[in-house]
């Protein structure tokens, strides 16, 4: 299976496109998860792409976590 053909399978089961895809995979690939500023955007932006809405409170327990290096092993639980 090649890449195009995965990402062709990606997008029509989630309606993302390739494009969106890769550039939230680079910014969290890059992304400084110590700046709240960048862990807002990254959340905001998973939030848009998955049609999901992520309350204020949710997304500052998100921020605190990170930062915090509290993240849970079983973050499933979490979503």
């Amino acid at each position: 299976m090649s890449k195009d053909d995965l990402f062709d399978r990606i997008e029509k089961k989630t309606n993302v496109n390739k494009d969106t895809i890769i550039n939230l995979a680079r910014k969290l690939q890059d992304g400084d998860f110590k700046n709240e500023d960048n862990l807002r955007s990254i959340i905001d932006e998973i939030s848009t792409i998955t049609g999901k809405e992520v309350s204020k409170e949710k997304a500052d327990k998100i921020v605190e976590m990170v930062i915090n290096d509290k993240v849970p092993n079983n973050i499933d639980n979490y979503v």
